[in-house]
């Protein structure tokens, strides 16, 4: 992994007493974020109550032109296309060979299922671990030529240390893989493994030549998205959150379950608006699908962040 780029820019980024969030413009969004934090050391909520939660994908690192995660399923389909010579004309493989992703995704979710079953499922998980450790060291994004772990937006780095140096606990709950995701996001973002929540695949406990093992079968175990969020922070967390950040329609019921609680509580919307320093896409987007939550955030207090408005910069130099 790019360690060294990624020290570098978490320190460059790293917010102090004096000038917290440095790569926020001082709006009203910045301005929100710290009266809030605050305001919960002047009450003095018990740090064990101090929760914060986070969509990854478009709300940590980009997500177009799609999630990050199916390009790592098609390089996954490239690289065992040699073991699977019916996938030159089994469909959806047949398109992904062919450089057709448009062909790949017309299948519906029925295809992206069949897709991540094929590439994600059949090893042990530690076995996955090192496949995807290895294509997140040196796959690249399509569009930029970057790695796919210097595609995170610096200011939300800075938000979460700026949250965890006022005794917050960070978890990212995406609808991203949680064994995915859990092989970068230490590093990446300083949250642990422990606090990583995602879909799920099920998996089997063998032992293999006397050795045990926790096997990735195909077959889907959670979908960690929408309704499924606060499900999962229930069970993983035990806690509702005072904070919560997504970008899509997708983390709707995540940010109502928070901002519902007792008390004050915190709800972010990233809103992708920059196309010149990133993407710009909202309502209509097939990915990161904003609608709902730009309606009804104002009116339950939720925080819109403008990309384009309310950040100096988007991603770490380089």
């Amino acid at each position: 992994m790019t360690t060294i780029i990624t020290l570098l820019a978490l320190l460059a980024f790293t917010p102090d007493a004096s000038e917290p969030l440095p790569s926020w413009k001082d709006t009203g969004s910045k301005k929100a974020i710290v009266a809030f934090v605050n305001k919960v050391n002047t009450t003095g909520i018990p740090e064990a109550e101090r929760i914060a939660v986070f969509d990854n994908d478009g709300t940590l690192w980009s997500e177009q032109p799609m999630y990050f995660q199916m390009l790592f399923a098609f390089d996954r389909i490239a690289e065992l296309a040699p073991k699977h010579p019916e996938w030159k004309t089994q469909e959806p493989f047949a398109s992904v060979l062919k450089g057709d992703v448009k062909g790949a995704l017309a299948g519906g979710e029925k295809a992206l299922l069949e897709m991540v079953m094929a590439t994600h499922a059949g090893m042990s998980t530690e076995e996955f671990e090192a496949i995807v450790s290895a294509w997140i060291n040196t796959a690249r994004h399509p569009d930029t030529g970057r790695p796919f772990t210097e595609m995170i937006y610096a200011p939300m780095l800075e938000l979460l240390r700026f949250l965890r140096a006022n005794n917050f606990k960070t978890f990212i709950v995406s609808g991203g893989g949680i064994e995915f995701m859990r092989v970068f996001a230490e590093e990446v973002y300083g949250v642990p493994r422990e606090q990583v929540i995602g879909s799920s695949i099920k998996t089997e406990y063998v032992v293999q030549n006397g050795k045990p093992a926790i096997v990735r079968l195909p077959e889907m175990n959670f979908l960690d998205d929408k309704a499924g969020k606060p499900i999962a922070i229930h069970q993983h967390i035990g806690r509702r959150p005072l904070f919560a950040g997504g970008n899509s329609d997708g983390d709707f019921q995540m940010l109502e379950w928070t901002t519902q609680g007792k008390g004050d509580r915190f709800g972010l919307l990233i809103l992708h608006d920059d196309a010149k320093r990133e993407w710009a896409y909202s309502r209509k987007s097939h990915i990161g699908k904003l609608d709902r939550g730009l309606n009804e955030a104002p009116t339950r207090g939720w925080t819109i962040v403008s990309m384009k408005d309310d950040w100096n910069v988007i991603f770490p130099p380089k």
